[in-house]
């Protein structure tokens, strides 16, 4: 092998461990599949083995009210993308409040990581429209790490 040829394959194994360790990009929301990261030749896993959960602590929401949504896991991950959406219309809806290494798109009511660093739990906080009630709920994608992730969680009701 060349030394530029072993330079570019480097390189690429750079970026592809390096990508988007600050967390999804606002245009994740509006892919052909959102809340889908692109991670080059990566697909996801499995639904039946998924060991995370998007936990909120209740799916009714009132004008100005918040929503208090885990992300949790027998295991550690690394990210996530999660999204806000109407029971009713399944539009986006509401916005999250920024937490301890989080970015939220306000953009499309998405809230992700903001650091690659591993994580057991990560709390988050919705905020309800305040012009609207109904019933909310949340998805998206949890990373174990960069080629190993679960599209398509969604979340369930914590008991108390």
């Amino acid at each position: 092998m060349s030394q530029m040829h072993s330079i570019a394959v480097l390189m690429m194994v750079l970026m592809a461990v390096s990508a988007f360790p600050d967390g999804g990009p606002v245009d994740a929301c509006v892919k052909p599949k959102p809340n889908q990261p692109y991670h080059g030749q990566t697909k996801p896993q499995p639904a039946s083995t998924n060991p995370y959960a998007i936990r909120a602590s209740t799916d009714r929401y009132r004008p100005g009210t918040q929503v208090t949504v885990r992300v949790e896991g027998a295991s550690n991950f690394q990210g996530f993308f999660i999204q806000a959406r109407d029971a009713q219309t399944n539009e986006w809806i509401g916005s999250f409040s920024k937490t301890a290494n989080t970015k939220a798109h306000g953009e499309c009511s998405a809230v992700t990581h903001s650091d690659p660093r591993d994580k057991k739990l990560a709390t988050l906080v919705w905020n309800a429209p305040n012009n609207k009630q109904g019933s909310v709920y949340f998805t998206g994608t949890v990373l174990k790490d960069y080629g190993t992730y679960w599209v398509d969680v969604v979340s369930q009701v914590a008991r108390k």
